[in-house]
């Protein structure tokens, strides 16, 4: 999935050198003093097309076109790269679990899990993909992505007893509230919480054991006590597999950590940005390429098109340097920034459902979990 695109036009936007770094630079002898006065004035002046937030890639899917000068664009590689090798995990992993909860909301709570800063670019990825919201209050003030969040262990273990932390959490936030049921005895917990709250009680939340098996006991128990529109959250360790495992049981939601902000295994994207084509003195673009053993890359400035087939459904991504566009294909490369100016932002909102849209036109082997090959065959001419 692609996501991150929205990250880098803010961050094009305010890509400077003030005199601080420049210092840095000329005190460690890292840039000479022409180099030093190119970068004090720098301003990207070029154009970039690109893929939009939430549509998906294949591979070798030219995701972000930079066209400019060689200086200009350069400096950009390890700024672009950075944000969209990130997020694009991010992203990628937290679709695959939207996709295995189905219309079970999840939450993102991995924050603890990763670099503070990934931590809010990783909410704001996984709110693109399908979560319904985050525990990262950063990314609710940041980005507008909604947040939630439940008590902590702490929090029970600091009362006297867990009904003293249940009627403090309660008085606080009201019976809607979540109650966190598997400090010490989670049937215990389960009446307790009912006790307190009534029949009204928003959801409690289990984070460890069978959470299958959990989850079962605690609905039979919930509805015994007459807590029917009582919400089970599951929480602990949870993936894609994880989720997809418990498709069949009483659950309600769940909230997912470690897995998500590290990409489910898979932390980086692995793009790459590579210089494809130059000007050549007469004024036309010659396509270069890296011809080396092992990492080859295609020469030419690129145009990307996806084919559906008769029911709507993706069957191609083709990648053209030449020609014109084919018949029936939808180009995926858009103007993000013109002549340095962004011109391409849009609200997450748009992105999210797009990413949505893209889904479901996918074919429905595509949504498989198992490791296989892609989605959909990517074709050069």
């Amino acid at each position: 999935m692609v996501a991150g695109i929205g990250r880098v036009l803010d961050e094009l936007e305010h890509f400077r050198f003030g005199a601080e770094e420049l210092a840095f630079l000329r005190e460690n002898g890292v840039a000479d003093e022409p180099t030093l006065e190119f970068l004090a004035d720098y301003r990207f002046s070029g154009t970039i097309h690109g893929y939009l937030e939430g549509d998906l890639y294949f591979p070798a899917s030219p995701i972000l076109v930079v066209e400019g000068t060689f200086a200009e664009a350069v400096l950009l590689e390890t700024m672009i790269l950075s944000i969209l090798n990130h997020d694009c995990a991010i992203a990628s992993a937290a679709s695959r679990m939207s996709n295995a909860a189905g219309k079970r909301p999840l939450i993102e709570m991995g924050s603890r899990r990763t670099h503070e800063r990934a931590a809010v670019a990783a909410a704001r990825a996984a709110y693109l993909a399908g979560f319904t919201s985050t525990s990262n209050l950063m990314a609710g003030h940041a980005y507008g992505v909604p947040t939630a969040g439940t008590a902590a262990h702490a929090f029970t273990l600091l009362h006297d007893s867990e009904k003293a932390a249940f009627e403090a959490q309660i008085a606080s936030l009201g019976p809607g509230t979540t109650l966190l049921v598997d400090t010490y005895d989670v049937p215990g917990a389960v009446r307790t919480a009912v006790e307190l709250a009534g029949t009204e009680l928003g959801a409690v939340r289990i984070d460890s054991g069978d959470l299958a098996a959990a989850a079962q006991a605690v609905r039979e128990q919930l509805d015994a006590l007459g807590a029917f529109k009582t919400r089970i959250l599951v929480t602990s360790d949870l993936d894609e597999y994880a989720i997809a495992a418990l498709a069949a049981a009483p659950v309600d939601a769940y909230g997912v950590g470690t897995s998500l902000v590290t990409g489910s295994g898979v932390p980086t994207a692995a793009l790459v940005y590579k210089l494809v084509a130059r000007e050549t003195a007469a004024g036309v673009l010659e396509p270069v390429a890296k011809r080396s053993v092992g990492k080859p890359s295609r020469g030419g400035r690129k145009h990307a098109y996806r084919l559906f087939d008769a029911a709507g459904h993706a069957e191609t991504e083709l990648v053209t340097t030449s020609g014109p566009a084919p018949e029936g294909g939808e180009p995926l490369l858009h103007e993000l920034v013109r002549d340095g100016v962004v011109v391409g932002r849009e609200p997450l909102e748009s992105a999210r459902a797009r990413h949505r849209h893209e889904i479901d036109r996918l074919p429905q082997e595509a949504l498989h979990l198992g490791r296989g090959y892609a989605a959909i065959p990517t074709e050069f001419v």
